[in-house]
């Protein structure tokens, strides 16, 4: 008998999680989920943040430091974040387009305003409290790490990847004084050893994604009769997103596929489903950062040179679903509590949500705290943010899976450009390929 592939027994187990889930919600063993199946879920997430952060640091100076030709390293790094600032542009925009057509926010009332925020006003308080000081200026200053083991230790990804740039620029300097070809070779196996924890973490993913799935619907399900009038009041306001997600999803990056690459769409997405659905079950993709490397060399072909410094970058930087998510909050916020926005003031949230994107933390729901900031620029009050958190969880989780998407898209564009893709083996690994 074949053996069932990896991401087949993470969808099983993902159906399994969230039938699981739903079933404890309905006999009253919520209590029972959180408190004792979710923390498994919560030590697999926390297994994968354990190693990205390392990752991180180790892949990019390596990533960087081979790249002996600076020309190479300028281009490579400049087609990067190129695509990586066009794309979660477009992906604003194709949402503001989404979002107006649909129009999500005219179906609300006044009295069920006043019943979803009522529940989730404190924690929409304590959020816009923990973002208000946050200014664009402040975030671009706070790209360079004071201290960069403390950046290590927080974490603060965007300073890692800073500090690891200048790391492996300054090793690149250096080798032409000096052989920094064996300092180069610990960072590169260090980078491997990761890899190779990543294969033993994944044995366990299925088991780490039920528990996770469990715990999000058991959660949800604390308030049955709230949870159901939430969703249906914001049904439109999801569907506006998830339908905002598959078109930049699949035609935009479809596309971008066929124009850029000679990697198949079919070939492409059944590479990278692994990475897909562990960001869904995780919404983090820092955490899934290990798995899109091992997905993009394994299964694409993408060299590790263009891999170990296109895709660390793009998990900091790279956030087409945060940021389309943010364009339909923001206009989905803004026709509940006032007046429609004009042309301008759309325009204005592509480019703050794009440039506020850069620096969102990979991690689940930060997002919803990056929304501040739009909304700031807009002049809308940031207490709106208690709209949409009751269903927060679930559009997290979708534009996480695109951000994971996305970067793995770069990652073969950049290295399709550098004549650095070479089609894999098909046969399956023994992680199970696709």
């Amino acid at each position: 008998m074949k053996k069932l592939a990896l991401h087949w027994w993470i969808l099983i187990a993902m159906g399994l999680g969230v039938g699981y889930g739903l079933i404890a919600t309905q006999f009253g063993a919520t209590q029972h989920v959180l408190e004792y199946v979710k923390p498994i879920g919560t030590l697999f997430l926390n297994l994968l943040k354990m190693i990205a952060v390392p990752l991180v640091l180790f892949s990019l100076v390596a990533g960087v430091a081979s790249l002996n030709d600076s020309s190479k390293m300028g281009r490579i790094g400049g087609k990067s974040i190129l695509l990586y600032l066009g794309t979660t542009a477009v992906a604003i925009t194709i949402g503001l387009l989404v979002v107006n057509v649909i129009q999500p926010g005219s179906g609300i009332t006044e009295e069920m305003r006043e019943n979803i925020s009522s529940g989730y006003t404190a924690d929409a308080t304590e959020r816009v409290e923990a973002a208000k000081d946050v200014s664009m200026i402040e975030q671009l200053v706070g790209i360079v790490p004071t201290n960069p083991f403390g950046a290590l230790a927080k974490p603060n990804m965007l300073q890692v990847v800073f500090f690891a740039l200048m790391l492996g620029i300054a090793l690149t300097r250096l080798s032409n004084k000096r052989n920094t070809a064996h300092i180069v070779e610990v960072f590169d196996s260090l980078a491997d050893a990761i890899i190779e924890m990543v294969h033993i973490i994944m044995k366990i993913a299925p088991i780490g994604v039920f528990a996770m799935l469990a715990g999000v619907i058991a959660d949800l399900g604390k308030n049955p009769e709230q949870m159901v009038e939430l969703l249906g009041a914001l049904l439109w306001y999801m569907v506006a997103v998830v339908v905002a997600i598959l078109i930049h999803g699949l035609l935009v990056y479809g596309l971008l596929l066929k124009t850029f690459t000679k990697v198949g769409f079919r070939e492409f997405y059944r590479a990278v489903i692994p990475a897909q659905l562990l960001a869904f079950s995780s919404s983090s993709s820092a955490a899934t950062l290990p798995v899109t490397i091992d997905c993009v060399e394994k299964k694409i072909g993408v060299d590790e040179e263009v891999s170990s410094f296109v895709l660390p970058l793009g998990a900091t930087i790279n956030m087409d679903g945060t940021g389309l998510y943010q364009g339909v909050a923001a206009v989905f916020i803004a026709s509940v509590y006032g007046p429609d926005l004009d042309l301008t003031q759309q325009l204005q949230i592509v480019l703050t949500a794009a440039l506020a994107s850069i620096g969102t933390a990979a991690v689940p729901g930060v997002g919803i705290v990056m929304l501040t900031i739009v909304l700031s620029a807009i002049g809308v009050d940031n207490q709106g943010i208690a709209l949409i958190l009751g269903v927060d969880r679930i559009l997290d989780m979708c534009r996480t899976t695109l951000n994971v998407t996305g970067d793995a898209l770069v990652a073969t564009i950049v290295a399709s450009s550098e004549g650095m893709v070479h089609p894999p083996n098909k046969d399956p690994s023994p992680e199970g390929g696709s």
